[in-house]
């Protein structure tokens, strides 16, 4: 899948999801999981103008089960916890509530975009778009649990 192309201004874009530059066709939507308090990460690929869940990873074991979703399961290096999902489920957009508790994170590339608030919550809508404009940074320390589910 080719992440250059041609914008909307007839200027060079990107394949991003939200801004971030989506690499090698992968992003995550990292959180930490409101009940467990454990980092997680939906893992989703990218084909013609979707995204598509894959896995679950997580800290916590108990992270998968709250999804019960069919899949495979497994323990990575590490200690993580996977569920590769048996029917994975593909959108064109998806909204999420976010919260500076549960502090959901797009990651691709060893890149992240907060999508959250400082305070209080918001509603975000996770979407593909080609755009000159690219967004987020290197991911801070406390989301280096997520470099490596992408």
């Amino acid at each position: 899948m080719a992440v250059a192309a041609l914008g909307a201004a007839g200027g060079p874009g990107r394949l991003t999801v939200n801004g971030l530059p989506v690499v090698a066709g992968r992003f995550a939507i990292a959180y930490v999981h409101s009940m467990y308090r454990a980092p997680s990460a939906e893992v989703f690929t990218v084909e013609g103008g979707r995204f598509t869940m894959r896995a679950v990873v997580s800290a916590s074991g108990g992270v998968l089960d709250y999804y019960a979703l069919e899949g495979e399961r497994a323990r990575l290096p590490g200690g993580r916890f996977v569920l590769r999902l048996a029917e994975p489920v593909a959108y064109r957009e998806l909204s999420l509530l976010t919260t500076s508790l549960g502090r959901r994170t797009l990651v691709s590339g060893g890149r992240c975009l907060p999508l959250f608030p400082r305070g209080g919550a918001a509603e975000v809508r996770v979407a593909l778009r080609v755009t000159p404009d690219v967004r987020g940074g290197p991911c801070d320390q406390s989301q280096s649990f997520f470099l490596n589910t992408t």
